[in-house]
């Protein structure tokens, strides 16, 4: 039996339990509650963040609390602030609070199997969020297509030019588990158009300044290199920023991916090639929808639903198409669907 219909069940007995005896006290009840209402047993859902300093979480946040109000949902938001011992308690947290389902977009995965593990023996669902949580064995793990997310930023570099070129990759954190398919779908874009990867450099944490770091450690290679894949728009940020003070800004193709504003204000600009646009409300919508499934003990039905190997057993896994984004079609996709507006995206560019 769903965890959910127990705890209404008990809440029922409880109400008749309660109506038994205030009647047999005398006293008079409405609709069998000692208040005179009738409670609603809300879905509760716990979402815990890593953290809030890449720029999208916050529309993600957003959009899944919207999301899931509307179909009746409460939904407590956690800010781990990048700490993986903060994330465990908070995790700990919502097992107490009995939530009927936890939303975890993970800092460590690796730290974060046993909780998961305490929450499912607590009889409460789990949801990875845009991060993979491997060999934990999570109800459902919601993300984009990453080894798409890949793909895309190889093949926008090589109509750039890149073909037969040198690449620098610049990628993630070690520990995010989406890492390792976005450089797969690059990896195999650069082998199939014959370009060189000079060096790979992960940044821990997703810490910015660390691709900036890399730049002024090695300006030899990043002369050397006719571009330079970065892991998401906020590294890329940084990385160009770079460039500009070695007088290469422009001169070097960079991507990223996310769809930050700046980075698409370098996109019209001329100083990044491109970006992966991952429709942020889509996913979580979705995840939304999903959640309040799982809490109601419904089957999650969607045509993105598939599934993926988690260890030694598969979970399923929603997945969401990304979309390339250069300066050739930059209106149609991120100023035409509201994500940017186009003021803000051309606030740099005269004319």
């Amino acid at each position: 039996m769903n965890k959910r219909v127990k705890r209404l069940l008990g809440r029922a007995l409880a109400v008749v339990l309660m109506g038994a005896v205030l009647s047999g006290c005398g006293a008079t009840t409405n609709n069998g509650n000692a208040d005179g209402a009738v409670e609603t047993d809300k879905i509760e859902i716990g979402m815990c963040f890593d953290s809030f300093v890449i720029e999208r979480w916050q529309r993600d946040r957003d959009v899944f609390v919207s999301s899931a109000k509307e179909l009746g949902a409460e939904v407590n938001i956690q800010n781990a602030n990048g700490d993986v011992e903060q994330q465990k308690q908070q995790i700990d947290y919502f097992i107490k609070k009995d939530v009927d389902v936890i939303v975890i977009i993970c800092i460590d995965p690796e730290e974060l199997v046993d909780s998961i593990k305490k929450a499912h023996d607590a009889g409460i669902k789990v949801i990875a969020y845009d991060r993979p949580i491997p060999n934990a064995g999570v109800d459902l793990y919601v993300s984009f297509d990453n080894e798409k997310v890949g793909e895309l930023m190889g093949e926008a570099m090589v109509k750039a030019g890149l073909a037969g070129g040198k690449v620098l990759m610049i990628n993630g954190s070690p520990k995010d588990q989406n890492v390792p398919m976005v450089r797969e779908g690059f990896r195999n874009v650069m082998r199939k158009n014959g370009v060189e990867i000079l060096d790979e450099y992960y940044c821990d944490g997703w810490k910015a300044e660390l691709a900036s770091g890399y730049v002024y450690s090695y300006p030899e290679l990043v002369k050397e290199a006719d571009g330079i894949m970065c892991g998401n728009d906020d590294l890329a940020s940084r990385v160009v920023f770079s460039l500009a003070e070695m007088r290469l800004a422009g001169k070097k193709l960079v991507c990223g991916q996310d769809a930050d504003l700046e980075a698409c204000q370098r996109i019209v600009e001329g100083t990044q090639i491109m970006t992966v646009y991952k429709p942020i409300e889509k996913l979580a919508q979705k995840a939304a929808e999903a959640a309040v499934a799982l809490a109601e003990g419904k089957e999650i039905e969607d045509e993105g639903l598939s599934e993926m190997r988690d260890g030694s057993e598969k979970i399923p896994y929603l997945k969401i198409e990304p979309i390339g984004v250069t300066k050739d079609n930059i209106d149609e996709v991120i100023i035409n669907s509201g994500f940017h507006l186009r003021e803000d995206v051309y606030l740099n560019v005269k004319g």
